[in-house]
């Protein structure tokens, strides 16, 4: 039986808390989620999404990434990045129920996600920006956390030495990166080598069309 209508995602206040970095912001949306339904919504995706660890070339020699990913969305959002070329699987309808609540909290659209799964403290990534063209010249992203709270880690781009912070991204949050933190910003989500919990992240995205064609 599909239980995914049945979790509250409408139970908590929509208070946000921004971060303006320059003319960039994070809005970060702490209790976007209650702590039940963001036990749920967990426990579903771990036991039903077809996680896989995917491989690069990194320095010649082939290895593998430190977390197990899936790309899902519509059929027409194919994603490149780090050499890979993503096929997307369809949609799991807890995905589109939580997609509606990243969507009402953050004023944006999205079709598509990238769910990564951090087994352990051990798993992790490294300094990067989402900026791949096919997210267009200045994409929002919307970062919903279920399970462990982990560090999230940014420095700036263009900056010597480069502006740093930390913000914590707790269970059952939402992360609104706006417009500019992309193109401006770095981000990473460091090794906590003592944490011993897993966390599901979701990041929704926009792909464009033309370029996810191409």
């Amino acid at each position: 039986m599909d239980q995914s209508g049945l979790f509250d995602l409408n139970s908590q206040p929509d208070q946000g808390e921004t971060l303006q970095l320059g003319d960039a912001a994070l809005v970060d949306f702490p209790t976007a989620f209650d702590r039940e339904t963001s036990q749920a919504l967990f426990d579903r995706l771990y036991q039903d999404i077809p996680w896989r660890q995917e491989s690069l070339w990194i320095g010649g020699k082939r290895r593998e990434v430190p977390r197990l990913q899936c790309w899902m969305g519509d059929a027409a959002s194919l994603y490149s990045y780090s050499g890979m070329r993503l096929q997307p699987v369809a949609w799991h309808s807890t995905v589109l129920e939580i997609r509606r609540r990243a969507e009402e909290l953050s004023q944006c659209s999205f079709n598509s996600v990238l769910l990564n799964l951090y087994r352990d403290g051990l798993d992790s990534v490294a300094w990067h920006a989402d900026d791949e063209a096919e997210l267009g010249d200045d994409p929002v992203i919307a970062s919903v956390s279920l399970g462990a709270d982990r560090p999230f880690q940014l420095k700036s781009r263009h900056s010597q030495p480069p502006e740093k912070h930390q913000i914590w991204l707790k269970n059952g949050s939402i992360l609104v990166m706006g417009k500019g933190i992309q193109n401006r910003w770095l981000h990473q989500l460091p090794k906590v080598k003592s944490l011993k919990e897993a966390r599901i992240n979701l990041t929704f995205r926009q792909v464009q069309k033309l370029n996810a064609q191409a």
